[in-house]
């Protein structure tokens, strides 16, 4: 028998190692590298030392993050509104992608595809001006309408209970085209017998779906909601800070972690407290991929990530 080495298997699969390297560099370049920075989080960070020169203080900076007393709203806010957006945005996506694969008409299932993929492209600094036109006290489109039906305005930018609703129903209008795509093509991977199958039992639309296409959702289900829960304390910078702004009176609602990192390091240029911040976030986001990846393992291995 041939032995293979290193040599021999880079020489046979130079082809598609070669095509491999794109993504193996960007991840080198835009994710590893830069891990090397983390030390920031436990320095007195200055100009003149720079990242490697800058006297150690250990924990300090985690000190004065929670010490804040920030920590723990910033924390809970990430998460929750995270749990929330993964639990809306599958249902939705789910069934948004059941319905157009139940639909016959070829022309109406590519027009509404694209009709749900449109907002995916929108930037969070249009979807926020959008939103302000919409919902500002004075000139926004809903409370012109409350006026003309003689109903009193709402003052929802100076209101914290609204937004956790608003934040996810925009969430949800954006990513459900996009979602809606990977659950379909799911979908149409399911084998076509089985569907045939059923329909000989007797089997209506209804039973259909809750018999052989939902349960064979359900690996795809796992895998997205996994890779989703690696990032379950990390905030959508781009709609928290384009939906919110810098508007205080939203904060105890709205502020997430990354926001919260943004602003501290734009107003106190506390560099080393800003990083330490993010080094708590990955932490954090660490450990709950590896709980949640065990419980699934435990479940069923063969449909963990690892």
């Amino acid at each position: 028998m041939k032995r293979h080495t290193f040599w021999s298997d880079l020489k046979n699969y130079k082809v598609i190692l070669l095509m491999l390297l794109p993504a193996v560099a960007f991840f080198l370049l835009f994710a590893y590298i830069p891990m090397a920075g983390i030390v920031i989080a436990f320095k007195k960070y200055d100009y003149a030392g720079g990242i490697f020169g800058s006297a150690w203080n250990g924990l300090d900076n985690f000190r004065f993050f929670f010490e804040s007393g920030d920590a723990w709203r910033v924390t809970r806010n990430t998460a929750l509104y995270n749990i929330a957006f993964i639990t809306v945005n599958n249902i939705l996506q789910i069934f948004a992608a059941i319905m157009l694969f139940e639909v016959g008409g070829k022309w109406f299932r590519k027009l509404t595809q694209s009709a749900l993929f449109l907002p995916y492209f929108i930037s969070w600094v249009v979807v926020g001006a959008i939103a302000y036109n919409l919902l500002n006290y004075d000139i926004g489109t809903v409370n012109a309408l409350l006026r003309g039906l003689g109903l009193e305005p709402i003052d929802i930018y100076n209101t914290p209970a609204y937004w956790p609703y608003i934040l996810v129903l925009v969430a949800a209008w954006k990513s459900l085209g996009y979602g809606t795509v990977m659950y379909l093509a799911a979908i149409t991977g399911i084998d076509t017998e089985m569907y045939e199958a059923a329909e000989i039992d007797g089997a209506n639309i209804f039973q259909r779906i809750m018999k052989v296409t939902i349960p064979n959702l359900m690996p795809t289900v796992i895998i997205l909601v996994l890779l989703a829960v690696g990032n379950i304390f990390r905030g959508d910078f781009g709609m928290f800070y384009n939906m919110i702004g810098n508007n205080g009176l939203l904060f105890s609602a709205t502020d997430v972690i990354d926001t919260f990192v943004f602003r501290s390091l734009i107003t106190s240029n506390d560099i080393g407290m800003s990083a330490a911040a993010g080094v708590f976030q990955s932490v954090l986001g660490f450990a709950t991929i590896m709980t949640v990846n065990y419980a699934v393992r435990k479940y069923d291995k063969d449909r963990a990530l690892f």
